[in-house]
């Protein structure tokens, strides 16, 4: 299933994709889209509706992340082997663990706004984890058991912010706007494997990122049950998974930034696609 939420800011209703790719509401069978709809039983209920005779949602309604806020807005860094050499980093012995801020939350079509003075704001685009029942010292055999499904995610940097403005990188991840998400949650048995998804992202139509979920440094079932041994991930929590090369601190010689009035579009296969415009904070 490919599960969404429409409608304004702050009062998505749940949705779903019909076999003809076809927008469907979903508010006669779910009054909410949370993690509490993320349970297998919940998904084998909604696996099992007629989609034909749900009303249709109109194509210019706004399409918002796939879940609401979640608990935990979990990040991981540096877990791609080909962008950690792009930043010149070493390949790092245990996964990089950070939070994104809750406010960071944002829509997959929803403008991106640039922090006043901002000189360095980057584009990342990654595989979202979604989470569908309880992991807390959860084992990498079981990992995945607790998985919903998958995203897209925009994991917009600051990277002034995130390396030389000291303490963590969460400075840098999480101003208003960052964490672009959706449009769809795609749920686990439509993804056989994680580890073999085309990721990619466009600034003004230009192809900056090209990679493939197969060169992570720790695949999914291992993020995870790591992240479960620090943080209780909770039912629609979300992972960003790490971002292949082709970012724009990675530009050589000279690296290349966002500004205001531009367009990102990025996508994972059988994901979907999220396009924002950038504008001034």
């Amino acid at each position: 299933m490919k599960l969404f939420r429409h409608g304004a800011a702050g009062m998505e209703r749940p949705g779903i994709l019909d076999a003809a790719g076809v927008k469907r509401d979903l508010s006669a069978h779910l009054p909410v889209l949370d993690g509490a709809a993320l349970s297998p039983a919940s998904l084998a209920r909604l696996a099992a509706i007629d989609l034909t005779s749900l009303p249709v949602v109109a194509d210019d309604v706004r399409i918002g992340a796939p879940v609401p806020r979640p608990v935990n807005f979990v990040c991981i860094g540096l877990n791609y082997a080909d962008h950690a050499a792009e930043t010149g980093a070493a390949i790092p012995k245990e996964p990089i663990v950070f939070i994104k801020a809750g406010s960071a939350y944002n829509g997959p079509f929803d403008d991106v706004a640039i922090p006043p003075g901002s000189k360095e704001t980057d584009w990342e685009v990654e595989l979202g984890v979604v989470i569908g029942t309880a992991a807390s010292y959860v084992s990498e055999d079981d990992a995945l058991d607790h998985v919903a499904g998958y995203c897209v995610i925009n994991d917009v940097s600051e990277r002034e912010y995130q390396t030389r403005r000291g303490g963590t990188w969460d400075k840098g991840k999480g101003c208003p706007t960052f964490g672009p998400t959706g449009p769809y949650l795609v749920t686990r048995d439509e993804v056989p494997d994680p580890q073999a998804l085309d990721l990619w992202c466009e600034i003004d139509g230009k192809r900056m990122q090209n990679g493939n979920t197969k060169t992570m440094i720790f695949g999914v079932k291992t993020l995870v049950s790591y992240v479960s041994q620090f943080i209780a991930l909770m039912p629609g929590d979300i992972i960003a998974t790490g971002t292949p090369p082709g970012v724009g601190m990675g530009v050589k010689p000279n690296p290349v930034f966002l500004r205001p009035g531009q367009t990102m579009k990025l996508g994972v296969a059988g994901l979907g696609e999220q396009m924002q415009r950038t504008i001034g904070g």
